[in-house]
């Protein structure tokens, strides 16, 4: 009697999503290729204790802390986890700006601001000691410009987002900021405006995008094959360093040139009404291709499961 194969199991960890958990599991399901897909499960869960999923799919941990551990947990278990927990715990702006400007992608000039408030225990005139005080405004804005953009370091979906025209305007919204780390960016004034989507570290979906509107355009004539190509090939640059398998890249193109403003989105817009139908079902199709993948020939891991390979996801 020939031995049966165990069946890989996906699990999916997710927060209000309505349109794509379903989709995607239905999407697996119905492939009858040896994997399936559901909503994973968690508990209390002991700290030697087994994971019972070959892939975990995670949308929400950001926002659920308890998520975050399992998932960390999961990794150390030899499972496969979408995103790395391990670099999306560590990653932010600031890092990202100087990260991609070392890959050779083209990043718009950050800087870096101290907190403008901090938890209570802190006494700035023995705990700030290495600030400089007052902030140089004058000095920052002469290098980035105005006008320029206030951000949150670790922000997402627009939240904490400030185009400011003056220094009084900076001051403004910095002096609101609160216990938020800012970044301040150079403004592009771009001719285009392009989001990515990118699963598994080599596919990309350019799309044409409206962020004042916050929206997709239905555009697959938008931008030339050169700027295409380059978008495409900076994108893959950008996943592979950050060892993302989800994630989506915005750029705002000016004279030719595309510069990342947006690319540490871990766990990316996938709802039908934002994407459109047909981008939707690509997420779709190409997340349950890359799941399946993943469950029947996991990632080897190293002999020695140190700090850098935790960091470094990428399959390159």
């Amino acid at each position: 009697m020939t031995k049966r194969t165990q069946q890989k199991r996906i699990g999916l960890v997710v927060g209000r999503e309505w349109s794509f958990p379903p989709a995607f599991i239905d999407e697996v399901n119905g492939r009858d290729a040896g994997v399936t897909a559901e909503f994973a499960t968690i508990g209390g869960t002991h700290h030697d204790g087994p994971v019972p999923y070959d892939v975990l799919i995670d949308r929400i941990s950001h926002e659920v802390p308890t998520y975050r551990s399992y998932l960390k947990h999961a990794v150390l278990q030899g499972r496969t986890v979408i995103n790395n927990p391990f670099m999306w715990t560590a990653d932010d702006k600031f890092f990202g700006a100087s990260l991609i400007t070392k890959l050779g992608v083209v990043s718009p000039r950050t800087v870096l601001l101290p907190n403008k408030d901090y938890v209570p225990g802190i006494v700035p005139s023995e705990s700030l000691r290495n600030l400089q005080y007052p902030l140089d405004w004058d000095g920052i804005l002469e290098y980035v410009g105005l006008p320029c953009v206030l951000k949150d370091a670790h922000g997402g979906g627009w939240k904490e987002v400030y185009i400011c025209r003056s220094k009084a305007e900076l001051i403004e919204h910095y002096n609101e900021s609160g216990l938020l780390t800012m970044i301040l960016q150079e403004f592009i004034d771009f001719d285009h405006f392009v989001r990515c989507i990118c699963l598994g570290q080599d596919e990309v979906l350019p799309i044409r995008y409206d962020p004042r509107a916050r929206a997709y355009i239905v555009d697959n004539e938008y931008m030339g094959p050169k700027l295409r190509e380059r978008v495409t090939k900076d994108c893959r640059t950008i996943v592979k360093a950050l060892g993302y398998d989800m994630n989506s890249i915005e750029f705002a193109v000016k004279d030719g040139v595309p510069y990342a403003i947006d690319f540490m989105n871990p766990a990316p817009d996938f709802d039908i009404n934002s994407l459109t139908p047909g981008y939707f079902q690509w997420v779709v199709s190409h997340m349950a291709d890359l799941s399946i993948a993943l469950a029947n020939d996991p990632r080897k891991q190293a002999e020695a499961l140190g700090w850098a390979a935790m960091f470094k996801a990428s399959r390159a």
